[in-house]
């Protein structure tokens, strides 16, 4: 509840910065609030997939755990927490999807019917009247991209539900391993730049006016104003000159000095997942060069009640009692392991340890 409600603060937070920002006035004259909203759910779709890898570092989490600087218990559980944590990450990613993807919608709508002719280098679209959903989505990279994450995530959200999952494990294995391509996609999404920002607010006031803009033939500009400034200038209106009401704007008028200049933002997001995403394949290679060493099983006992005791032997094997294993048969899957918790610790003058399995499906 508390991750969610910090999810909920940084969506506003983020949506104010864009809906008050200056930097984003033309922009926001043409998409209105669809702008703040994407790039607010950007914003905690940044965040959450940046920490929904941490809890899946259970390396790192076990070493934390068993570490002296962690003596806290209560950031013991919270450590213990790591999965409840992971999915509320999952769950929040899907919401937050869920906003972006219509707020974009109603961004490629907007770019459409909102095409000016006076900020050609702000608009997505070719010209007035298109149909830039098809545009955004058929061509545009961040379309593409966008499309085939959804796809993505549908699959992984879908698998990751408990029916299917006791069903059939290997669909929900399979599946949540197409966070590599997602991340990937991810990475890509951002590099289209369709959204941009003023970048000269000192020169260009935002709603100032440009007496050589081309919008200036169709408006009635005051003789006296024509004389008073002949050339660009910065200066605020004299009081006593009569303003016409459409060169007012923010109960101030400015006269600029050259046309608003407008860039893309540089992509963030490979800063925000780049390091979760590198802990994580470290990890994962690290996990596999140490499971390649050889396990002998020493015994496997029948227990009533379809339990099973298997017992092993492995070299420069350490656990303590409540410490988990994960357990890799490649007869029965290439891929697919499952944790389970040790019931017999090797000790000084005992290397056999065990674990008890419930036989509930096809895996075990």
């Amino acid at each position: 509840l508390f991750w969610l409600s910090f999810n909920v603060w940084l969506f506003w937070k983020t949506f104010l910065l864009y809906y008050q920002g200056l930097q984003y006035y033309y922009l926001h004259q043409m998409l209105g609030l669809g702008l703040c909203v994407s790039r607010a759910s950007a914003s905690v779709l940044n965040l959450n997939c940046c920490l929904v890898l941490l809890p899946m570092c259970r390396v790192l989490l076990a070493f934390l755990r068993g570490s002296q600087k962690v003596a806290s218990r209560k950031t013991r559980r919270l450590l213990d927490k790591s999965k409840t944590f992971h999915v509320t990450c999952g769950v929040t990613i899907c919401i937050f999807s869920v906003l972006h993807v219509a707020a974009h919608l109603v961004n490629a709508l907007n770019f459409s019917e909102n095409y000016s002719e006076d900020f050609l280098s702000l608009n997505a679209a070719n010209y007035r009247g298109e149909v830039s959903q098809l545009y955004l989505m058929s061509v545009l990279v961040p379309g593409l991209t966008g499309v085939i994450m959804v796809l993505v995530l549908f699959l992984m959200c879908t698998a990751s539900t408990y029916a299917i999952r006791v069903s059939n494990y290997d669909i929900f294995w399979y599946t949540h391993n197409l966070f590599f391509v997602f991340y990937m996609l991810l990475m890509l999404h951002v590099s289209g730049g369709v959204l941009k920002y003023q970048t000269n607010l000192e020169e260009h006031p935002p709603g100032c006016f440009n007496p050589n803009k081309t919008l200036r033939e169709n408006m009635t500009v005051p003789k006296a104003f024509e004389e008073s400034f002949p050339d660009y200038t910065t200066e605020p209106f004299p009081e006593d000159l009569p303003v016409p009401e459409p060169f007012v704007q923010n109960n101030f008028m400015r006269i600029c000095s050259e046309e608003p200049k407008f860039q893309s933002h540089f992509p963030e997001t490979w800063f925000w997942i780049s390091g979760p995403l590198c802990l994580y394949c470290v990890e994962r290679l690290y996990r596999y060069i140490r499971s390649n060493k050889p396990v002998t099983i020493t015994s496997v006992i029948s227990h009533p009640s379809n339990v099973l005791e298997v017992r092993m032997i492995k070299d420069d094997f350490k656990a303590r009692p409540g410490q988990y294993v994960i357990l890799h048969c490649p007869r029965v899957s290439a891929l697919e392991s499952h944790p389970f918790t040790l019931t017999m610790c090797p000790t000084d003058t005992k290397a056999t340890f065990g674990v008890h399995l419930k036989v509930v499906g096809d895996w075990t």
